[in-house]
């Protein structure tokens, strides 16, 4: 399926590793020139070649961290006019609610939130001037299920989730599209860490605490990062013009709320 976005540039957050990178990957294969980011240089540089080695599309590949004002302007001039926007960072460790302060609640909301809003601000009025626009959050389905030991990550993602959706509202008339992807449970570094520390926690095998991790899943496996990136092309194409201020999840059925 042509999803009608070849020539497209689409800068994409966080993007050397992980979801991000599944998310980059998948535009530069459908013709999209695509802006990848990262702090470790090296990385980002095999990121860069993987990708361009796989994919049709220009890459072009900018060292900053998106969780600076610094970053983030650096990232935009780099990146020019863009057409697709994803969003995403890093999560906060989880942990215990008494032990965050509130520098701790502060970095956790800039990193998290204000990052990603600044980012769409810098981007939305040439979208709207142009008639086209696409932008993806990538959140957590703990925006929907919330569990204290993730709060940091919960609480920023759940007021960027709130800033999405009035915007959606605003900004649909003018072909702008406004969408949030929900991960749960994609084998990706970050799933291993989560893996080790409950193996840690409970002093018990790696993959006994796999295997906990993977029972509450009905699809009975975890999620792949091409999966992940796939649907997010997809909210990225210019057949998903009338889809906006949607919270998609990708759980493999986990989600057990109605709504």
């Amino acid at each position: 399926m042509d999803l009608g976005i070849i020539g497209r540039r689409a800068l994409v957050c966080a993007s050397s590793a992980g979801l991000g990178y599944a998310c980059a990957s998948a535009l530069a294969r459908e013709g999209c020139t695509v802006i990848i980011n990262g702090r470790d240089a090296e990385r980002l540089e095999r990121a860069r070649d993987a990708i361009t080695g796989a994919s049709a599309g220009d890459v072009i590949a900018v060292r900053a961290d998106v969780g600076t004002r610094e970053g983030r302007k650096a990232l935009l001039d780099a990146a020019g006019q863009v057409d697709i926007l994803v969003t995403n960072n890093g999560g906060p460790a989880p942990g215990r609610f008494l032990d965050w302060e509130e520098d701790v609640w502060l970095r956790a909301i800039e990193e998290n939130m204000l990052a990603a809003i600044m980012l769409v601000r810098g981007v939305v009025p040439g979208m709207r001037a142009r008639r086209f626009g696409r932008i993806v959050n990538i959140t957590s389905a703990m925006v929907k299920s919330p569990q204290l030991p993730m709060a940091l990550s919960t609480t920023a993602r759940a007021g960027l989730t709130a800033f999405a959706k009035a915007l959606a509202r605003d900004v649909a008339r003018d072909n702008v599209t406004v969408n949030n992807l929900l991960p749960e449970r994609i084998e990706t570094g970050r799933l291993r860490t989560m893996i080790e520390r409950l193996a840690a926690h409970r002093n018990i095998p790696f993959a006994a605490a796999r295997d906990e991790m993977l029972r509450p899943i009905p699809a009975g496996r975890f999620g792949t990062p091409d999966e992940f990136g796939q649907a997010c092309a997809f909210l990225c194409a210019a057949h998903a013009g009338y889809i906006t201020g949607q919270n998609l999840q990708i759980d493999g059925g986990g989600y057990e709320g109605l709504i």
